[in-house]
């Protein structure tokens, strides 16, 4: 933060006049009756500490020239002679000693910064000349533009232009030395512009650190705190996001708000979607599934009409796929996988449609078996069996067009989710899909799933090893 701090000055006693002595080594020619110009006093300061020795030093000391440049109280004609040595350090670098720190001193008014600041006004109460020294400050470029701005009407019309940064350090310097009407514009301002995420935090911090009035930061901070009962409301305003999803009419639009809320979700899973608001969305989905089916197998020849009705199909399944990756990330999926396994009629349905269109249906199968192959949905085997009693044959004559789908479909990754998935259920269960697959996929080779591996775990399994587990009995003997 800073420190702020009286000290006594002989440039400015009572009893010499308000005069600046230029050091040895500095020529100046002034008349008596001139005020020391910006460079005079610059020189004279600098002079009394070592120079910028690094190059943050040059780029602040470039900064304050150029702030004090344009600084009213260096019209004399105007504001008259200053009767307040104000002198703002810096805080010392790291591994430099307190003399290595920059410094810079002005000559203001003691009238204009005790009307503007109620921290000078109590510092500044006696008359005649004062000298105040700032110390360890943040950013003297920023305190000096403070001081600058006590000497404008129009503050807001002066922060114009400047970064949320720069005006959280000007709030933080109001703040310390009390200057209402900085604290007041800076707030104002932060209201209006907008703020990036890392800006939206800092605010936050900033305004937390600096406890003021909270009647001020109120209507600042309304765009980021959010109503107590909006949380509650999460289920809610989700189940109403996710239905204007699922019924989207452009392609494009869906696909990429279906991201958007599956990334915001994966961010923080503390946020309330219900299972019941989940599953009543696959309810909705299954549902539109089986009237697009029905729809279909009663469709004449027309080609419009089919081809309209089979992207409805792709779609409903695009928005199941979807609904299930939220409910396998939010750990919510063991339900879907015996709702999928139950889904006899659905089954029936696909098996009437041609395969280029009802393709996009197995992949609701491929992906949780994909999932349960990694353990990531947890299952009874009656489940896994039911699964793949109800959906493998539609997978393996799927799976060719499934194949030649391109980058939406990672053939490697449903051939290792099937077989490892396959090899989770009893021997006997294993050798009949495993045997079934055997003459599959010798007459369609690649437009089958190849899952040779699980078929030789199997085989060493039934034959090879021929595990034996020794009864309670036999070890009591």
């Amino acid at each position: 933060m800073i420190k702020q701090g009286f000290i006594s000055d002989p440039f400015l006693s009572p009893s010499r006049p308000n005069t600046l002595s230029p050091p040895p080594n500095f020529r100046a020619q002034t008349s008596p009756n001139q005020s020391p110009t910006l460079f005079e006093m610059m020189s004279v300061e600098q002079a009394r500490e070592p120079k910028p020795s690094s190059e943050a030093h040059r780029k602040l000391h470039e900064r304050v020239s150029v702030v004090l440049s344009q600084a009213p109280f260096q019209i004399s004609s105007q504001w008259g002679m200053g009767d307040v040595r104000l002198t703002v350090a810096a805080r010392a670098e790291a591994g430099e000693g307190e003399t290595a720190s920059y410094r810079v001193s002005m000559d203001v008014h003691r009238r204009v910064l005790a009307a503007r600041s109620r921290f000078f006004a109590e510092k500044l109460r006696r008359s005649g000349t004062h000298s105040v020294e700032i110390l360890e400050c943040d950013d003297v470029a920023v305190y000096v533009e403070a001081v600058v701005l006590m000497y404008c009407d129009e503050l807001k019309s002066k922060l114009l232009g400047m970064e949320v940064p720069k005006i959280l350090t000007l709030l933080k310097i109001s703040s310390a030395i009390m200057f209402d009407d900085g604290i007041r514009a800076c707030l104002e301002y932060l209201e209006a512009v907008p703020w990036s995420e890392e800006e939206e935090e800092s605010v936050v911090l900033h305004l937390n650190e600096l406890h003021l009035d909270g009647s001020r930061t109120e209507t600042l901070l309304q765009r980021v705190i959010s109503d107590p009962s909006t949380s509650s409301r999460a289920d809610e305003i989700f189940l109403k996001l996710s239905l204007g999803v699922l019924q989207a009419k452009d392609d494009k639009s869906r696909r990429e708000m279906k991201t958007l809320i599956f990334r915001l979700l994966r961010e923080d899973h503390d946020i309330n979607i219900s299972r019941d608001t989940l599953y009543q969305l696959c309810h909705r989905c299954l549902s539109s599934l089986i009237l697009c089916l029905s729809g279909a197998t009663c469709l004449d020849e027309s080609r419009q009409d089919r081809g309209t009705l089979m992207a409805e199909i792709a779609r409903e399944a695009d928005n199941t796929q979807w609904i299930v990756g939220i409910l396998i990330d939010r750990k919510m999926g063991d339900e879907f996988v015996q709702l999928w396994a139950d889904q006899k009629e659905l089954a029936v349905l696909h098996s009437k449609i041609p395969r280029m269109y009802r393709h996009e249906i197995s992949k609701i199968t491929a992906q949780l078996c994909i999932y349960i192959g990694k353990g990531q949905v947890l299952v009874p085997k009656n489940t896994r069996f039911a699964l793949l009693s109800t959906w493998l044959e539609a997978l393996y004559d799927d799976f060719g067009w499934m194949r030649m789908a391109g980058k939406s479909v990672d053939r490697k990754l449903i051939e290792e989710g099937l077989s490892r998935m396959i090899l989770t259920l009893p021997l006997p269960q294993q050798q009949s899909i495993l045997v079934n697959w055997f003459d599959r996929f010798l007459n369609r080779g690649d437009d089958c799933p190849n899952i040779q591996r699980a078929f030789e775990i199997w085989w060493r399994r039934a034959f090879v090893k021929q595990y034996v587990m020794e009864s309670v009995a036999d070890n009591c003997l």
